[in-house]
C-alpha cells in the first residue's frame, strides 16, 4: 500500500508511506490537502450554527510535502495501524481525505 490515511471520528487525513521498515512497522508523512473550490458547498441555517447539506461531494487536492516530520506506525495484535499516541491509520491505494463540516 502506498498511503495509510488517518481516522480521527469522522475526519480523515491523508498521510504517504515513506519506508517500510518491517510486515509490522512503516514511516509515513502528512500530505497537503487543499479543498477544491469547483465545488460548491451548500450551507443552510441549523445545528451550531450552519448544515453543510451536499459535504459528500467535497473534493480534494493531494500533494506530497517533503517537509513534513517522518514518524512510525505499527500494526498492532488486533491488526489495527496506530502511532504511538493511539491514533488509527488505514492502509490505501490512494489518498483520502475528509472533513466533517456537520460536527
Amino acid at each position: 500500500m502506498k498511503y495509510a490515511n488517518l481516522h480521527g471520528y469522522s475526519d480523515v487525513e491523508p498521510y504517504e508511506v515513506v519506508r517500510v521498515i518491517s510486515d509490522k512497522t512503516i514511516e509515513v508523512r502528512e500530505m497537503k490537502a487543499d479543498r477544491d473550490d469547483s465545488v460548491v458547498l451548500d450551507f443552510v441555517v441549523g445545528g451550531f450554527s450552519a448544515h453543510c447539506s451536499n459535504q459528500n461531494a467535497q473534493k480534494w487536492i493531494i500533494s506530497s510535502e517533503a517537509g513534513a516530520p517522518v514518524f512510525r506506525i505499527r500494526k498492532s495484535k488486533s491488526g489495527v495501524w496506530k502511532c504511538k499516541h493511539g491514533q488509527r491509520f488505514k492502509l490505501s491505494e490512494t489518498p483520502y481525505k475528509y472533513y466533517d463540516y456537520n460536527f
